[in-house]
Parts: C-alpha cells; sequence; structure tokens
C-alpha cells in the first residue's frame, strides 16, 4: 500500500526545504522502500534543488511537445502510451528514489479523453511505489486536477506571520475537500523559538491545526540552492509522531 504525504503552502514558506527532508527521514527508516517525489509547483524549485533542470514533465505529454529519449514503440493503445511516456519522463536520484515532474495540468472540468488517460496513468504509476511525496502548488486543487488519490496526510507550511497564518487557513479551507477523511493540518516554519508566544497567539486567532513547529535555520543562508537542512529533518522528528504516516522505528 502506497503512503501518500502532501506539502502545500505559499512559495517562501520553505515547501522544497520539508520534502526533501521528509524523504531523508523516509530513507533512513526504510532505506528498502521507494519513494517518488512529485513536483506539482509550478516554480519546479524542487528539482533544482538536486541540481536538475527537468524540462520533460507531465504537461509535456498532455501537450504533444515532450521529446522522447528513445524512439515510440508502435502499436500501443493511447492509455499504453501515456503509461510508457511516464516512464520515459521519470528522473532517478538514486536507486530507490525518483522525481516526475507535473507543471501545468488541465482542468477536470476538460472534456478531452486525455484527462482521463492522464488522471489514469499518474495513479498507476504512484501506486507502484511504497512512498510518494507531492510538492504542491498553493493547495490540493491543483494536484486533485491531475490525480484524483487520496493523500494520508497533508501538512500545509506557513511562516510565522500573520499574513502566512492568514493564508494557511486559507489553504486549509480550499484543500478541505480533497483531503475529507484524512488528515490535514499545519506546520509552522522558520521560527524564532524566542517568541513561540506569538506564533501560537496567530494559530489560536485563525483556528489552525498545529502539527509542529520547525525554528529557523541561518546555516539556509549559506546553503539557499540545495534545500537541505538538518534542523529541519531534527524538529519533523520531534513531531513525527503525530502524522497518520508510517511511525519511526524505535
Amino acid at each position: 500500500m502506497t503512503v501518500k504525504l502532501a506539502i502545500t503552502g505559499k512559495g517562501g514558506s520553505g515547501k522544497t526545504t520539508i520534502v526533501k527532508a521528509f524523504m531523508q527521514i523516509f530513507k533512513e527508516m526504510y532505506p528498502e522502500k521507494s519513494i517518488l517525489l512529485f513536483d506539482n509547483d509550478l516554480a519546479g524549485e524542487l528539482g533544482h534543488s538536486f541540481g536538475l533542470d527537468i524540462r520533460n514533465t507531465i504537461y509535456g505529454i498532455r501537450s504533444g511537445k515532450h521529446e522522447y529519449k528513445t524512439g515510440i514503440p508502435e502499436d500501443m493503445t493511447k492509455q499504453e502510451f501515456i503509461e510508457w511516456a511516464m516512464e520515459d519522463i521519470l528522473v532517478s536520484l538514486d536507486d530507490n528514489v525518483d522525481i516526475i515532474v507535473s507543471w501545468l495540468v488541465g482542468s477536470k472540468d476538460c472534456r478531452c479523453p486525455v484527462t482521463k488517460l492522464i488522471n489514469d496513468a499518474v495513479n498507476k504509476l504512484i501506486n507502484r511505489y511504497d512512498i510518494v511525496i507531492f510538492d504542491c502548488e498553493f493547495d490540493l486543487k491543483y494536484l486533485n486536477q491531475i490525480v484524483d488519490t487520496e493523500i494520508d496526510a497533508t501538512i500545509i507550511t506557513a511562516n510565522p506571520t500573520e499574513e502566512s497564518a492568514h493564508l494557511a487557513k486559507r489553504i486549509e479551507e480550499f484543500s478541505s475537500k480533497y483531503a475529507a477523511g484524512t488528515q490535514l493540518g499545519v506546520v509552522i516554519n522558520k521560527v524564532d523559538n524566542s517568541d513561540l508566544s506569538s506564533v501560537y497567539g496567530l494559530l489560536k486567532k485563525y483556528d489552525l491545526d498545529i502539527l509542529g513547529v520547525i525554528p529557523y535555520d541561518k546555516n539556509m543562508e549559506q546553503n539557499p540552492i540545495s534545500r537541505e537542512s538538518q534542523v529541519v529533518q531534527d524538529a519533523i522528528k520531534e513531531f513525527y509522531f503525530r502524522l497518520n504516516l508510517p511511525q519511526l522505528k524505535q
């Protein structure tokens, strides 16, 4: 059974750093498990954080603009072609971790057959992996336009400001119908631990379900591109027990 984690939030809130931190935690917990990083953010920063410029996307398959690495096999149905094309755009990061980028997605209101074919192909792809981490565009609506799947836990990332807390509440409202019956909560990132009371005040004001707090990592200023932070990983491990995810090995 595939474990699915979605990370949502406004650009600049630290989504990519948190996605990579969860990837490292899962690799430590379950080194034998397969992991798919699904970049659903239009900025495409997840690939860049690995030093990759990923141009081949699910949108490229949909639009017919993708340049395939190999010749297109003959005598395939449209569904078989799309599933084959999905394999062609996967990028391997190591033996157990792959990344795929969606970029622009079609509306669920679109009646063109390719919309359903892509949805089915994406579902089939993600269900092949043990763990899938979705780096989402703002909220779950954009992800739902490309794949209709149940997410085990959705984390809304926010910063410790009035504006960010307000946006987190909006994201929670926009995402709630797509996360019905599953876990949906907020993680406050880049927190100065000397003023936690103001953070909890914001959460109370906007009635947000707090899953955890991540302190600000000054080392990220010297290493902004890779988005890797041991501070973030350690903080996530502190509140991981609250998440609807496989629990850390003792």
